[in-house]
């Protein structure tokens, strides 16, 4: 965080200083929830939970090194600044430390790819200035603050990725940190239960572009073209509109997009600046989109094509857990996309394992789908379950382990009906018997998917099979 003073920071979230005998003493390292996080000059925040008390480990962060604790009640012997409201004053902190900064504010939301997206734009923009973005998906009023107040006075970007679960949201978010550019990838049907329909997602997510600066104050809407829901908030903002995608009239966009025999896409990049040509490190044609994504944000921020090409062809996957591909020594190829799931990412999954699997099963190999629920879609949760089961056939997947209880027994069925009798797919019930199966089942040259909703724990079906190679055996692509 920027240098603050103890008075300066409990005057600017309206605190009062307890405990803390000198008011000029500066905090100058982190701002944590953490106390195992806390560094020497930090700050650590203390919020008051369902399963802990902050305030319980204030004294312990302090021993730790923290300057003094921002909490919503005293404790005896320790330096707190003691609030009302624990993540309003947070989010009052972020926003005086944001609006000290030189650093250019990037925002992005999107009902799929937010966090891969967020990954390119962060090494793309780091490869021209120092740059701070939202580690892994802490995109939420408590996440978002704390990643801006990582940022220092050398900071020159900072990227911040907002999720949303209802109105208002993104709007609150941007109201903590006002972004200048405004990237929305896309609108699905991640959480369409709890927003009521895609119109509903669509109206919450152009909250972005409404909280953009005009066009004569620097702000820029960064728009997918090919999504009509999206394209349509070019109506929403007085910000000048830069359009990405596939289409021709997109200003950012792809052409000659193909895949590598390993199913990484390549594809010449053209932009207002020039073009050059691009060939990622991730996997999956719907990466393409995403690179896109990022590119028209370096593009904004000044990068030549030959830059932004250059930085994305080096890029890899800096979240776990979202299509890591690792080739184990047998040969089997386990790919981790576990973190998370909704409708559009699942099939962009198993279209990216479809193409995977094609060296493979030249070679004997064969693809496996290992697969969970889908949470929060509400009344159309039968309806897609059922449809990713279909997609899986259709795309010649060799087997479909359907994990869990209602939800996959929908995905199996779906893959029944749709032409699998009993051989290319199966239901089992847990992440154990998934890997019982697997580890009797799989040969050399199989490639192995595994995704499904963080509730659902699949990421234990690809530690245990990596696990299974043996340690120091396990070489990641």
């Amino acid at each position: 965080m920027i240098a603050l003073s103890l008075a300066e920071i409990a005057s600017i979230v309206g605190g009062q200083t307890h405990d803390i005998p000198d008011p000029s003493v500066t905090v100058t390292g982190p701002v944590v929830r953490d106390n195992r996080e806390v560094v020497p000059g930090g700050l650590f925040v203390a919020f008051v939970g369902e399963r802990a008390d902050g305030h319980d480990f204030a004294e312990r962060a302090v021993k730790a090194g923290a300057v003094a604790v921002l909490g919503s009640r005293p404790v005896a012997g320790v330096p707190v600044i003691v609030v009302k409201d624990v993540q309003t004053a947070l989010g009052a902190l972020a926003r005086a430390v944001v609006e000290r900064l030189g650093a250019t504010l990037i925002a992005l939301t999107g009902s799929a790819g937010k966090t891969s997206t967020k990954d390119l734009i962060a090494q793309v923009l780091s490869s021209r200035a120092p740059t701070v973005w939202t580690p892994g998906s802490l995109n939420n009023e408590i996440g978002l603050p704390l990643t801006a107040l990582s940022a220092t006075a050398e900071t020159r970007f900072l990227v911040l990725e907002m999720g949303a679960r209802g109105i208002g949201h993104i709007r609150y978010l941007t109201g903590l940190t006002p972004p200048r550019i405004g990237l929305v990838l896309n609108v699905g049907t991640a959480h369409i239960g709890e927003f009521g329909g895609r119109e509903q997602i669509a109206q919450a997510k152009g909250e972005m572009v409404e909280a953009l600066p005009s066009a004569a104050d620097g702000g820029v809407a960064v728009l997918n073209a090919d999504d009509p829901l999206v394209r349509a908030m070019a109506e929403r903002t007085t910000a000048r509109v830069l359009l990405f995608g596939e289409a021709d009239e997109a200003d950012v966009r792809a052409q000659n997009v193909r895949l590598t025999a390993g199913g990484q896409p390549s594809f010449r990049l053209h932009t207002p600046s020039g073009c050059s040509d691009v060939t990622l490190r991730l996997y999956g044609e719907h990466h393409v989109s995403n690179a896109l994504a990022a590119a028209a944000v370096a593009h904004e921020s000044g990068m030549s094509a030959d830059e932004i090409a250059r930085a994305l062809s080096e890029a890899g996957t800096l979240s776990r857990w979202r299509m890591e591909v690792t080739e184990r020594a047998d040969g089997v190829t386990v790919v981790n996309d576990a973190y998370n799931a909704n409708p559009e990412s699942m099939r962009a999954a198993l279209r990216a394992l479809a193409a995977m699997g094609q060296a493979a099963q030249a070679k004997g190999g064969r693809t496996w789908a290992v697969l969970g629920q889908m949470a929060e879609l509400g009344d159309e949760a039968l309806a897609e379950h059922d449809a990713v089961g279909r997609l899986a056939v259709r795309l010649n997947v060799s087997k479909l382990v359907a994990v869990g209880g209602r939800e996959a027994a929908w995905l199996q069925m779906g893959a029944y009906n749709e032409g699998s009798w009993g051989e290319e797919s199966v239901h089992v019930s847990d992440a154990r018997a998934a890997v019982d199966l697997l580890r009797k089942e799989l040969r050399p040259g199989d490639v192995v998917l595994v995704k499904a909703s963080r509730s659902v724990g699949l990421e234990q079906v690809a530690t245990a099979l990596l696990g299974d190679a043996g340690e120091g055996e396990v070489a990641a692509r």
